[in-house]
């Protein structure tokens, strides 16, 4: 389909590839390999002059059709889907450095990408500096010769900072570098990267693409050259490719996304004003909030604030009152789920950061991250209202 249509007619349509059958549901191809009509046919699919399917490390027609959708909701040319969020994460940097490179991120990571930048990077001779994303300046001072990749996710995890991306792009290209953003809170729903100079954009797809707590994925979107070239090349012979299974299961959840997103985006605004106005609560954290500190960038590069909040109380004890106190919500990791999700970063996600660390982030023992999820509003605020109760 053309991309004169609204992106929630493509994320229902596009990439379907039916067979004789006129199947309405996209089918599932469970098979790791492929026949070939001929010896010459095998070796025209191993040397690429035939662009047909080899094995399912390197592609098939299920997971195809899941990339092809979700490149055309990001508007890039090519994707490569993964095993999980962190596949692509690894993708991202080992595809495209080498030992003696260097690379920028923003210091307001996830755990597991913190420790990819900070410990994993360097055993291999890969050189980084970690900046105040929010800080034009500190990019600037940071980029060199050398520099081959940044890196930044916004809103950032758990804290939600927003990082000016075109900026961020813009000094980046100055310095020769490429811009890798990890889109998972923002959801390419309502944000797009690429359209704001963003080099290469990953999902961890287990997040709201699948979003009902069913399968792991990851997704990298970029140019076909990037795809095709260095992200082919890594991930056929590292061999974390995405199942053709779950492929299936993030087609199903495609066809939903925007209607799960939106309620649930609407649901945490709800809750965001509501933390906001109870004096129990230190700091209420949402992009679409007018006193968050990035209010404006976030509404102009965000459609809109998204399906996640956070919020501060006193100290651990109070966090842990308020998470046992919950019915609705679940003590949980996950995030962008159906169902409402409580979680506690500085024992869970980020519990491998320092305690320095972790207070220069804003990640207080006090700090709880609400994924909200599609129960009724006036639920998930009662919900809320008896957690506070018992702190």
């Amino acid at each position: 389909m053309t991309d004169r249509l609204h992106p929630r007619t493509r994320m229902i349509h596009d990439g379907s590839d039916r067979r004789a059958f006129g199947e309405m549901s996209e089918a599932l191809y469970l098979t790791q390999g492929f026949a070939y009509a001929s010896a010459e046919e095998a070796e025209a699919r191993f040397d690429g002059s035939d662009p047909g399917f080899v094995y399912a490390r390197y592609g098939n027609p299920t997971v195809a059709m899941f990339e092809e959708r979700l490149a055309s909701l990001e508007g890039a040319e090519a994707c490569f889907a993964t095993a999980s969020g962190m596949a692509a994460m690894n993708a991202a940097m080992f595809s495209q450095l080498k030992a003696g490179d260097h690379v920028v991120a923003a210091r307001a990571l996830f755990g597991s990408c913190h420790f990819i930048i900070d410990t994993l990077l360097p055993r291999f001779g890969v050189e980084t500096t970690l900046v105040d994303g929010t800080d034009l300046d500190q990019w600037r001072a940071a980029v060199r010769d050398g520099t081959v990749l940044c890196f930044l996710e916004t809103p950032s995890n758990p804290t939600l900072e927003i990082i000016d991306i075109a900026g961020v792009a813009e000094i980046a290209h100055t310095a020769g570098a490429k811009l890798v953003v990890d889109n998972v809170f923002a959801t390419p729903c309502y944000q797009r990267p690429l359209e704001l100079g963003a080099d290469m954009v990953m999902y961890s797809t287990t997040k709201h693409i699948d979003g009902q707590g069913r399968c792991l994925g990851g997704a990298l979107l970029a140019s076909a050259e990037t795809i095709r070239g260095p992200v082919l090349e890594y991930m056929k012979h590292t061999g974390a490719a995405m199942s053709p299974f779950n492929a299936w299961v993030m087609l199903k959840g495609l066809e939903t996304l925007y209607l799960r997103c939106d309620a649930q985006a609407r649901s945490a605004e709800a809750i965001a004003r509501f933390l906001a106005g109870d004096g129990r609560v230190k700091r209420a954290l949402y992009p679409a909030l007018p006193d968050h500190p990035q209010h404006s960038l976030a509404m102009a590069q965000m459609d809109r604030g998204g399906t996640v909040v956070a919020l501060e109380l006193a100290d651990k004890r109070a966090a842990f009152g308020f998470l046992n106190a919950l019915e609705i919500a679940k003590i949980s990791n996950n995030l962008g789920d159906a169902k409402t999700i409580a979680t506690h970063p500085p024992t869970t996600t980020h519990q491998r950061l320092t305690e320095e660390d972790r207070l220069s982030l804003g990640i207080t023992q006090g700090l709880i991250r609400l994924s909200v999820g599609l129960e009724a509003e006036e639920d998930l605020i009662a919900d809320i209202a008896r957690g506070l109760a018992a702190v």
